[in-house]
């Protein structure tokens, strides 16, 4: 997976999953994927260590990929939104399918 591929991917995951981390995961994560702060950024912001955040972080995306393992919500989607796009290869655009499309999105 690229960087950025595997970027959005963990972003999607704290989307899905984040508020089954603990809050100093979730916080960290969302620093450190939607707000793009370095890890030297947030270790100042939180007044705590580069190794505190960098082990946060490591620990959050572990426990991220495990739901998503279990889980599997993100393949789901995945699936889902496949089989729209035949659909709509089959039978054309329908409203009703571009809005369950877009809520996916």
């Amino acid at each position: 997976m690229e960087k950025l591929e595997k970027r959005l991917y963990y972003i999607e995951l704290l989307h899905i999953y984040g508020e089954l981390l603990s809050t100093t995961q979730k916080d960290i994560l969302y620093d450190y994927l939607d707000v793009d702060l370095s890890i030297s950024e947030i270790a100042e912001n939180r007044e705590i260590s580069r190794a505190a955040v960098e082990d946060a972080i490591k620990k959050g995306m572990v426990k991220l990929d495990s739901f998503e393992n279990a889980v599997h919500s993100v393949e789901q989607k995945e699936i889902i939104l496949k089989n729209i796009a035949d659909l709509k290869g089959k039978i054309g655009n329908c409203s009703e399918i571009e809005r369950i499309e877009e809520v996916l999105k």
